[in-house]
């Protein structure tokens, strides 16, 4: 089932082994980033080209006054610049013409050759590498920034189309057969041994196809797995995969549509490209149904995105060659929306069906689930299992991991049998409402209303045994009544449904009986008996007045979500109306026998709900054995109790 296998695998099927397209960088971070090193270039740029430390200027005249006086140390030449160096220590700047020499130029103001020869004179020959690096690039650097911002943003707008342009590429994830860490075998599948019966074959086909087409046997182009959620569709897909040793492909049905015309059907294409490049392979279409609708639903016109997307779909399901061993298997949970040429033979030529889990299965999923779990020694997953009809294997696996929180949450080291009990409830009602206090009188008002639903399927000779009853709030519940059915069945019969429809109004005709009035508490227990009771009548053909015909299509609904008129006449819905009223009446009558005729029942259980809030099966029979009802009988662990 889903998550029907060891839990620690879960902890490392993070990591994709398939190829991602890169992320771009969205347009604000690249500005942002442009920004920063604009910023960052400038503060170097004045760094550099910033005006050096201030030093005192003379003029060429008065040097030449300086050097006769004999008050000059050093002249350093650089070019036209003059770095003069007085005895004092004090340096000052000048300039000179470039075209004639230092000596010249003193000579020509009139120093004498005797005064100049006293000054030590050093000339430096500006050049090399430095030299032009610090002249040129105060003018270089701004045009090396213009040219890298420009460079910097067209590259975010060129990675922006190329995005684009991967508009039409596969969005599938690659499970590699060698990744250990993902592999999932049909051993680590608890249950659906149908299901895994056929599918073996399939693991046959891919791993000696030879002996199939030789005989004259062709490979199965697709296999669509069906069933209720929760049931491991995705989890057999992969398990098929991992027997196989062959490369997974998986992604859903709604990656294939986007906003752009033509994106589904290139994704298409481009998905079953890479899969016959790595044949043999398998692709995996998990919720199929968001592409594989009925076509011609009137929304979109003919160049509707989605029938684009599935026209694609059946012509590359239609174009596989025999010997080309890549098979495609699809989930769903809605088969009846399909459309036909999907699932015809030479597309999907097998159907799967995944029931739920049945005690055993159910008892072999919760094996597989405690392997990693320390269980108590009071643990007796048997007993679990036969508590818990209709969970599939994801409520199952939630369930035990519920289970582990509230052992982990009391600090114990060990997951109890109670901590699986009280999981139990959780899954199926959700937690206590502890802070949800009621007031004196509501308390007793739900105390009797429970007591009214557990008394009446405690007489009634085709409702389930009670299992629990409380008063503590759960979820949307104020109270609430557990029942277990005596055996595992997969049909119900009109006088059980009759028998539930009474237990159903149990609880209203108690508020009724005890309190000359009613409350919003029954509001749920209503609606459950109307539904079906309506249901009865034109689905099940279970009215002897409308006879054994059935009427509209699941509550009037098309595919699209658009309301269809009903497929029968005014008269009929009148009587349809009718018989569901007459069926409801009958069930409040019912009720209303059983809590006459056993007031005192009612009474004590109600009392005993008001003092300790929850009872127990073995604490609620003492109640009723001591009013004269004698409990159903029910097989626990394969013993009748």
């Amino acid at each position: 089932m889903d998550f029907n296998f060891l839990n620690q695998k879960n902890k490392d099927i993070k990591k994709n082994k398939g190829k991602k397209s890169k992320e771009v960088p969205k347009f604000s971070g690249s500005m942002f980033g442009a920004i920063l090193i604009f910023m960052i270039i400038t503060a170097l740029y004045l760094v550099i080209s910033g005006s050096p430390e201030s030093t005192t200027e003379v003029f060429i005249s008065d040097l030449a006054k300086n050097v006769t006086a004999g008050e000059v140390k050093s002249i350093l030449v650089e070019g036209e610049k003059l770095t003069v160096t007085y005895k004092d220590n004090t340096v000052k700047v000048s300039k000179k013409e470039i075209e004639s020499s230092l000596s010249q130029t003193l000579f020509n103001y009139g120093v004498k050759p005797e005064a100049l020869s006293a000054t030590s004179i050093e000339v430096k020959n500006e050049s090399g590498f430095w030299y032009w690096i610090v002249n040129i690039l105060p003018f270089l650097l701004p045009i090396i920034f213009i040219i890298f911002f420009f460079w910097y943003l067209s590259r975010q707008v060129k990675g922006a189309g190329m995005q684009a342009f991967s508009f039409g590429q596969s969005k599938a994830r690659i499970t590699d057969p060698n990744d250990k860490n993902n592999k999932v075998t049909f051993k680590d599948v608890a249950g659906c041994k149908e299901a895994k019966e056929e599918l073996k074959e399939i693991v046959d086909f891919l791993k000696n196809p030879k002996k199939f087409l030789d005989i004259g046997a062709r490979i199965p182009k697709g296999v669509i797995l069906t069933g209720a959620p929760g049931t491991g569709k995705t989890l057999l897909a992969r398990a098929v995969a991992g027997e196989a040793g062959v490369p997974f492909f998986h992604l859903s049905g709604s990656e294939f549509v986007e906003m752009f015309v033509g994106v589904g059907a290139s994704r298409v294409r481009d998905l079953f490209k890479m899969a016959k490049k790595a044949a043999p392979a398998i692709i995996f279409m998990d919720e199929i149904d968001a592409i594989g609708r009925t076509r011609g639903g009137g929304f979109g016109g003919g160049n509707d995105e989605r029938e684009q997307t599935l026209n694609q779909i059946l012509v590359e399901m239609d174009g596989f060659e025999p010997n080309e061993k890549v098979i495609v298997m699809a989930a769903t949970n809605r088969p009846d929306v399909l459309d036909p040429a999907l699932i015809r033979p030479g597309r999907f030529d097998r159907k799967v069906m995944l029931d739920l889990p049945d005690r055993i299965d159910r008892e072999e999923i919760l094996n597989i689930h405690a392997l990693l779990k320390p269980l108590a020694e009071d643990i007796n997953l048997k007993l679990i299992a036969e508590r818990t009809p209709g969970f599939s294997g994801a409520d199952l696996y939630s369930l035990m991991n519920e289970g582990a929180i509230l052992a982990a949450r009391e600090n114990r080291k060990k997951v109890f049998q109670f901590d699986l009990i009280r999981a139990i409830e959780k899954v199926m009602l959700g937690p206590e409402r502890k802070s949800h206090l009621l007031s004196k009188k509501e308390k007793e008002i739900t105390a009797y209303h429970e007591a009214g639903h557990a008394l009446v399927a405690s007489v009634l000779p085709n409702a389930d045994p009670v299992h629990k009853v409380s008063i503590i709030a759960r979820g949307n519940a104020g109270g609430y009544t557990l029942k277990l059915p005596l055996e595992e069945r997969r049909l119900q019969s009109k006088k059980e449904f009759i028998d539930d429809i009474a237990m159903s109004l149990g609880g209203y005709v108690a508020e009724k009986m005890i309190f000359g009035d009613i409350t919003t508490g029954p509001s749920s227990d209503l609606q459950v008996a109307t539904n079906l009771a309506r249901a009865m009548v034109t689905r099940w053909g279970m009215s002897d007045i409308i006879g054994p015909v059935t009427f509209g299509n699941d509550g009037g609904k098309l595919n699209w979500g658009e309301r269809s008129e009903d497929a029968y006449s005014e008269t009929i819905s009148t009587k349809i109306d009718a018989e569901v009223s007459r069926i409801i009446n009958d069930g409040i009558l019912s009720a209303e026998k059983v809590l006459n005729e056993n007031r005192k029942a009612l009474v004590a259980i109600a009392n005993k709900l008001i003092e300790v809030e929850t009872l127990e099966q073995e604490e609620y029979n003492k109640i009723i054995i001591a009013n004269g009802i004698i409990p159903k009988k029910i097989e626990v662990e394969g013993k009748v109790v």
